[in-house]
């Protein structure tokens, strides 16, 4: 459900750049009547250029966002499994040291 409305969304933001373009352009599309035929190819061209380019490079943007996010986490979670391994590491001293101390305790002469 989330990628149709991305979808959708991805389609609504791609359709305003390009009538951003045609108004920036400062017409909206023409049918050539004669020699400007080729003129008006160029034109096309240059402005699917310019909004594939803007597209291509907020694409390279999110790509190395995840990049950067999948580092983060790759590093959190080292950081979380030494963080494990070190209060594991303490727990079995804890452990050791408990039982040493109930059975020195357990030397003690009786006070009665």
């Amino acid at each position: 459900m989330n990628k149709a409305i991305a979808a959708t969304e991805l389609e609504k933001s791609l359709e305003a750049e390009i009538g951003d373009e045609l108004k920036r352009a400062g017409s909206a599309p023409r049918y050539p009547e004669n020699v400007d035929d080729e003129m008006s190819g160029n034109n096309l061209g240059v402005l699917l250029g310019r909004v594939t380019e803007r597209s291509t490079r907020e694409i390279e943007n999110l790509v190395h966002e995840l990049h950067s996010l999948r580092k983060k986490l790759e590093t959190e979670r080292d950081r979380i499994q030494s963080d494990i391994a070190q209060h594991s590491e303490l727990s079995h001293g804890v452990m050791q040291l408990t039982t040493i101390i109930a059975d020195n305790v357990k030397r003690l002469p009786n006070p009665t």
